[in-house]
């Protein structure tokens, strides 16, 4: 499943700017980053309950904000891109 998870982090603090690259850094096991707090991941149903289990053990559930959102598939036909495209393709054979 292809989920997109965006996340507003409270970073008014030291704490809070421990817990945005906390969070970030979860995310970025799972996906790719798209934009500053928006990442596409693509996910079995095990690794999504790891993804969110993850994360709520990362955010202070009274300052901070995530929202995750199943994207309908194939995603390439309900997408609009305007500017830049920083992302790769997911499903493409990835080249070291």
């Amino acid at each position: 499943m292809e989920i997109l998870v965006t996340y507003d982090v409270n970073t008014e603090t030291s704490e809070g700017r421990r817990r945005l690259r906390r969070v970030a850094k979860v995310c970025e096991r799972f996906g790719q980053r798209v934009q500053y707090s928006v990442f596409e991941c693509i996910v079995d149903s095990g690794q999504f309950a790891l993804l969110v289990n993850a994360l709520e053990h990362e955010i202070d559930i009274s300052q901070d904000s995530l929202r995750l959102y199943r994207l309908q598939e194939p995603r390439e036909r309900h997408l609009t891109v305007l500017g830049l495209a920083l992302a790769y393709d997911q499903h493409a054979p990835l080249i070291l």
